[in-house]
This record gives structure tokens, C-alpha cells and sequence, in this order.
């Protein structure tokens, strides 16, 4: 398929596909915008609903977390356990609805960016918009293909969770695609509209 200009689709996505390295500084997401494609590479931690309310409950009473939120990143994933002769199990990302009522708080303490699936609530994108952060989304029934690029893993706490413990990992060329870029352009309502304006 060729475009007016004679470049291929093929050609145009390769192009706007970025390798970042983590940490993810408010300068790097700046540079990112909504549908870019990404390779991270570095650290990133796990953490579900369950983890979330724990998180912000070592905040309500002033204890420390177990991990430095600063330009960090949040995979929303609870991995399986790993088969034979792998560091982990399938980890797609999991809805990321769920944790919209505790992630303010941590964008506001630091926290960079966040994997998942799904659409953000109006009141979170305004908190990324504020804070200069990223939602970055997996792709949901791949989970398999995304642990293959997971190198380590360690837990790090809450392992009484389970499968929801907070996972350090380390990932390399994690692909993951912009859905919100850090002025709270939102890859859903660029799409939606596009399709509206072709009817």
C-alpha cells in the first residue's frame, strides 16, 4: 500500500518507532506523542489493583514504598507462573481502568509511565496532562510474546499477593504503542474521530 507521497505504510510505521531506555525522564515522554510505537528497555515494576491499595496505603501512613516512584514504569500485569527453563510466565497487560482511582497520587509523586489495555478515565488524563506522564498500551492475547522480551524478575513485595506481587523486571525492546501522550492526547479519540469523519 503506498501513500501520496510514495512512502509504504510498512515504511511510515518503521519510522515512528522509538527505543527508549528507562528510566523515563519528563523530557523523553515529552518527545513521545500519541500512536508512536515503542521498544522500552530497562527497568519496569508490576502492579495490580491489589498492589495499588496497598501502595497507597504505605502512603496514608507515611511508610516508605518499595520502589522509587521518580520517572518509573508500571506494567499492569499478573504474570503466570514460568514454565521450564523461563523467568516468567505469560504477561499481557490487564484493563487499566481498575487502577484509575489510585494513580493520581502516584503520577504526582513521580511515577513516569504506565502500561496496560484500555481507556483512562477524563480525571486521570488531566493528572498525565499535569504530570507529564505516559500511558503506553500492550497488546491484550499476547502475553506470551510480551514475556519473551522480559530478560529478569525478581519480587519485590507484597508476595503474599500472588501472582499480583510487585515484580521488578527487565525488560528489552518491550513494544508497547502511545495511547496517551503527555498532553493527554488520547489515541481512542483520534481514532474514533477519524473513523466518524470517514462516515
Amino acid at each position: 500500500m503506498q501513500t501520496r507521497q510514495g512512502d509504504t505504510v510498512t515504511e511510515m510505521e518503521t519510522r515512528r518507532v522509538k527505543n527508549i531506555e528507562l528510566p523515563l525522564s519528563r523530557e523523553k515522554a515529552a518527545a513521545l506523542k500519541a500512536g508512536d510505537q515503542a521498544l522500552l528497555s530497562g527497568i519496569v515494576y508490576t502492579a495490580r489493583d491489589a498492589a495499588h491499595r496497598r501502595l497507597i496505603g504505605l502512603l496514608d501512613e507515611g511508610s516508605p514504598l518499595p520502589f522509587p516512584l521518580k520517572d518509573s514504569c508500571i506494567y499492569y500485569t499478573g504474570p503466570t507462573p514460568p514454565p521450564p527453563g523461563r523467568v516468567i510466565g505469560s504477561a499481557g497487560p490487564t484493563t487499566s481502568y481498575r487502577m484509575d482511582a489510585y494513580t493520581p497520587r502516584l503520577l504526582r509523586l513521580g511515577l513516569r509511565a504506565m502500561i496496560g489495555k484500555g481507556r483512562r478515565s477524563e480525571e486521570l488524563i488531566a493528572v498525565i496532562r499535569e504530570t507529564g506522564a505516559i500511558y503506553f498500551g500492550a497488546v491484550g492475547g499476547a502475553g506470551a510474546l510480551l514475556a519473551s522480551r522480559i530478560k529478569t524478575v525478581e519480587i519485590i513485595a507484597f508476595e503474599d499477593l500472588g501472582t499480583e506481587a510487585i515484580r521488578r523486571l527487565t525488560v528489552e525492546d518491550f513494544p508497547v504503542t502511545v495511547l496517551i501522550d503527555s498532553r493527554g492526547k488520547n489515541l481512542y479519540e483520534e481514532r474514533k474521530n477519524q473513523s466518524l469523519s470517514i462516515k
